[in-house]
């Protein structure tokens, strides 16, 4: 299998044009990339989970869109990614040589109100919408004392390195705090991928990554027998319940290691927050966009490539070594995914902003 090969004859990019396979009744686009290049910005370092599903997707889209352009990941990390969100906020690119893409990371300072924030998610177009999972695993001296609860690991003093507490990070500080574990959060880190590095480096004793970095960066630690994994924290199903994570179902979820822990309770104030930014931090984490004022024909464009890409016979099996095993929506899918990212209820926001400034002293104005 190589999922970078494929037909670039004329002929065969006229007929996946008409056609599609099936998959598509949109007409044939007359925009043609060829000989340009087309950058995917995220806004996060290359050690992370998002520069894993980015470099995934980058070198397909070259072969799937019109014109077989050249696709490089850029990053522009900073200030927990709102820089970089700033930043595509004031892109006015419309040829379809720029698109963004953003992580719960993005959308949690944006759903809190952070005042950092001057993007907003309503001027993008969405083209692609992915689900994702998260790990938390632990040291060895503690790995083997965890046995399905963390009654016995209450009293640890833990480490976390984490770019800021109203990143991404929210959910496992919110899961850690649930546990009931006294976690020390280090901040001003720069991306996910720094903190596995502190937990390499003995600096930190806890530590999550999310599905893309652990399958790649986490596992081979795992294998050497300098990690143990604790749980995933799940995935929705169909009825919204939390489940087991498709990727790792031999690890429990969050529920089920909540409701064997004493003090962590699956209902009221701090679960409801919990579930809403775990779904819009994971179940829709991340999210390609095109800038404000791209066109219907670029942004039929994308979605298009994106279509045909997911509907190749060897995606699944690639998605699932790379990515996880985790749904990849365009089209109303990924609209629908996008819409449930950007909004939270008032009494979850409330609990969210209450924890953050009694434990953190963080106060968003």
């Amino acid at each position: 299998m190589n999922l970078l090969k494929g037909s670039r004859s004329a002929l065969g990019r006229i007929a996946v044009a008409f056609l599609a396979s099936g998959i598509s009744t949109t007409p044939t686009l007359a925009q043609d990339l060829a000989e340009k290049t087309a950058e995917f910005v995220i806004p996060f370092a290359e050690s992370g989970g998002s520069a894993r599903w980015a470099n995934f997707f980058a070198p397909l889209l070259s072969e799937h869109l019109p014109g077989n352009p050249v696709v490089v990941v850029k990053y522009r990390p900073g200030a927990g990614s709102t820089a970089g969100a700033n930043w595509f906020q004031e892109q006015t690119t419309n040829d379809g040589t720029l698109i963004f893409g953003t992580s719960g990371s993005t959308q949690f300072p944006y759903l809190l109100g952070d005042p950092r924030v001057r993007y907003e998610y309503r001027d993008w177009k969405i083209v692609l919408a992915s689900g994702t999972g998260g790990v938390v695993y632990l040291p060895p001296d503690l790995g083997e004392r965890f046995d399905g609860d963390f009654d016995d690991l209450q009293d640890e003093l833990y480490l976390f390195g984490t770019p800021s507490v109203t990143t991404l990070d929210l959910v496992p500080l919110l899961t850690f705090k649930m546990l009931g574990l006294d976690v020390d959060a280090v901040t001003g880190i720069e991306g996910r991928g720094n903190g596995r590095l502190m937990f390499e480096r003995g600096e930190a004793n806890i530590d999550y990554q999310t599905t893309p970095a652990y399958l790649k960066s986490v596992v081979p630690l795992v294998e050497q027998g300098l990690a143990v994994p604790a749980f995933a924290y799940g995935f929705l199903d169909d009825e919204g319940n939390i489940v087991r994570d498709p990727t790792f179902p031999d690890l429990p979820s969050f529920k089920e290691v909540c409701e064997a822990t004493a003090g962590c309770e699956t209902s009221g104030p701090a679960w409801d927050a919990w579930k809403v930014f775990f779904t819009a931090g994971f179940a829709a984490q991340k999210m390609v966009f095109l800038p404000g004022t791209a066109s219907q024909e670029t942004v039929d464009m994308y979605e298009k490539a994106f279509k045909e890409i997911v509907a190749r016979p060897d995606f699944m099996k690639a998605a699932e070594v790379d990515l996880g095993v985790y749904p990849q929506m365009t089209g109303k899918a990924a609209i629908k995914a996008y819409e449930s990212a950007i909004n939270v209820s008032p009494e979850a926001k409330q609990f969210v902003l209450d924890w953050l400034k009694d434990d953190y002293g963080v106060e968003l104005k």
